[in-house]
């Protein structure tokens, strides 16, 4: 069958849906049998309708290696719908995505630009390319206590040390939006791809008064979460490609080297479900968040200790924010992030997306009711009726880096792929700083290393683990989850690593 680009098809559902139904004996995996040899507590819990459908890659399904039938289609779609030359449906999430892009711009050895606040899967895939990376330092605002985006002007001074790809994150968390058309801009005046990680912006595209999205900023390679704001299920992600810079045959080869061979077709028909619901809705759709959104925002900032963040404190950087997501900043109350979060799930029925030390942020999407969104004002209101009595101080463990002195390029000691490889030794808390890390360690979410292989060990990145344990963080990636010893590298000062890298430390400093 010929589907075209009528974005009213769902070519991929509708063909787990006839699959699902034909009776047949099926003599193939997953061996619950479409549901007839599973557990009653999993029938109960998924229902047998799923179950019908948690098929594997049978004629008629296509075949997420090579695709040629309706998988094909169903990304042809979506690269129609958001703007890309060629789309990959992912099952890994946006971390194989980012893994992907990066082994296939950058090999052993090669330079590439990231912010330091990036995402784990960032350090992932330098782990597994042997890139190098060159850190750039996010703008930083002291007032909100949040590191934004990059800025053009960093990125232009890092370009002078030749990377082969660029990559930055957009928008962040809390939905900063970098100027991704001027970054392109110059990245592609020296013909290197730009990579951004648009996990948290799979809906840009689709309300034009939003923030451009990365594709319609120049970007070459764009890695969404379509479950983290759109309609489908938890896991399922999109890797977009646009432009002559990226070999679109080899990225498909990388991808085949990271992903499951036994994808999920649950997973793959909700990113096809989610592309025709934005096809056709998102406009409308985001249209109706925008105004609950707005309501919100304005109610909050007239509370008393409580500090939301909005577009006119992101303009004096250049910067823009995403309307539909909410950050609110709640030491004015003397309260911690994680304390707030608690207070707000345990006595109200609130849940946060990410509680960090000192803010709350808050995802709101069309899945979101009026009455919810009004239930999370009420919620706020009530904290700041009975403010905290504490006397917190902002001064001290505040940060695993100091934004406000960091210079605007840097570089790890080692590679995080030497480092990784390394021999080590595990090192008591007391006697790390200093030595150099041989394992990633990071609060999660939001999943911004603290630690990272490679990089040297400083005081002020254990009391912000430390803090975030003590305010009952999760911290994730440390071999020792109590936090009494680190993984370093072995030598004094991780010393036994023979190569680093003098020119490029020379040329950054």
């Amino acid at each position: 069958m010929v589907w075209g680009l009528d974005q009213r098809q769902m070519p991929l559902v509708s063909a787990l849906q006839t699959m699902g139904q034909r009776p047949h004996a099926g003599f193939y995996m997953p061996g619950h049998k479409r549901g007839r040899g599973a557990s009653s507590a999993l029938l109960s819990l998924l229902g047998s309708m799923s179950l019908q459908r948690d098929l594997p890659e049978l004629p008629g399904l296509d075949n997420m290696l090579a695709p040629t039938g309706v998988l094909q289609a169903a990304q042809e779609l979506a690269a129609n719908a958001f703007g890309a030359d060629r789309t990959w449906f992912l099952v890994n999430g946006s971390t194989v995505g980012i893994m992907a892009a990066l082994l296939m711009t950058c090999g052993r050895g090669d330079r590439v630009l990231v912010p330091r606040t990036v995402h784990r899967s960032v350090i992932s895939g330098l782990i597994l390319s042997g890139a190098v990376p060159v850190f750039m330092t996010p703008r930083y605002d002291p007032g909100l206590g949040l590191a934004l985006g990059v800025t053009p002007e960093t990125v232009q001074a890092g370009l002078q040390y030749a990377p082969q790809a660029v990559l930055i994150t957009s928008p962040t968390y809390e939905g900063v939006c970098s100027d991704v058309g001027a970054i392109a801009a110059l990245t592609h005046a020296q013909d290197i791809p730009l990579i951004v990680d648009e996990a948290h912006g799979p809906h840009l595209h689709f309300h034009p008064d939003l923030p451009s999205s990365a594709l319609q900023s120049g970007a070459d390679l764009v890695v969404q979460s379509t479950h983290k704001v759109l309609g489908a299920l938890t896991q399922a992600a999109m890797l977009h490609g646009r432009g002559h810079r990226v070999d679109f045959q080899r990225l498909a080869q990388v991808l085949n080297l990271l992903q499951s061979t036994s994808p999920s077709y649950l997973l793959l028909a909700s990113l096809d479900a989610a592309r025709q619901q934005m096809a056709l809705h998102g406009a409308a759709l985001l249209s109706e968040v925008w105004r609950m959104v707005a309501g919100a925002r304005s109610q909050i900032s007239d509370l008393p200790g409580l500090l939301v963040l909005t577009p006119d404190h992101l303009a004096a950087h250049g910067m823009t924010l995403d309307p539909t997501r909410l950050t609110v900043d709640v030491s004015g109350l003397g309260l911690d992030g994680f304390t707030a979060d608690q207070l707000l799930d345990q006595t109200l029925g609130i849940i946060a997306e990410l509680p960090t030390l000192r803010h709350l942020t808050f995802v709101p999407s069309f899945g979101n009711t009026a009455a919810e969104v009004q239930q999370l004002v009420q919620g706020l209101q009530t904290l700041a009726a009975s403010p905290s009595q504490k006397q917190l101080n902002w001064t001290e463990g505040l940060g695993f880096l100091d934004l406000s002195v960091a210079p605007d390029l840097s570089l790890p000691a080692l590679s995080p792929q030497e480092a990784w490889w390394g021999a080590t030794e595990a090192v008591p808390w007391e006697a790390a700083v200093g030595r150099i890390s041989a394992e990633l360690v990071c609060p999660y979410p939001p999943g911004i290393p603290t630690l990272l292989p490679g990089e040297q060990i400083t005081a002020q990145a254990l009391a912000f683990l430390q803090r975030v344990q003590a305010q009952g963080g999760d911290i994730s990636g440390c071999a020792d989850p109590t936090l009494q010893f680190l993984q370093c590298l072995q030598g004094e000062g991780g010393s036994s690593c023979d190569r680093s890298y003098p020119e490029v430390e020379n040329a950054v400093s």
